[in-house]
């Protein structure tokens, strides 16, 4: 569900069960993780472009999208509801893995920093 991952973390934060560190690294490792099985997924519809929903339709707006923002929308990788689609169409549109890794760890990273950071000031 959206956001639980923020609620669990500003809970962990609060309550001082590990450092605040290495609640960060594995709250990001987990998460590019996930999104790792997500790019996955959109590498192994690629085989198969025409399955996808509203047919042909609908893998011409992913493709003007990514034709337009490419490789750096996934700097939005975090947002709720829109970052898993984003992966999975990064994956479709054969992203290289590594350079995937890189700015979806950036993206989900920075997320918890500000998390953390939040809950710090609160």
């Amino acid at each position: 569900l959206p956001g639980t991952s923020e609620a669990l973390l500003a809970s962990l934060a609060v309550a001082p069960v590990a450092p605040w560190w290495l609640l960060l690294a594995v709250a990001s490792v987990a998460n590019v993780a996930g999104s790792c099985v997500n790019w996955a997924m959109g590498r192994a519809v690629a085989a198969g472009r025409r399955l996808l929903p509203g047919g042909g339709k609908g893998l011409q707006r992913a493709e003007a999208f990514w034709s337009r923002w490419g490789k750096w929308s996934l700097l939005a990788s975090w947002v709720p509801v829109i970052g898993d689609p984003l992966t999975i169409v990064a994956g479709l549109f054969r992203v290289p893995f590594w350079q995937f890794v890189a700015i979806v760890a950036v993206a989900k990273t920075a997320r918890y920093v500000a998390v953390i950071a939040a809950v710090a000031w609160w």
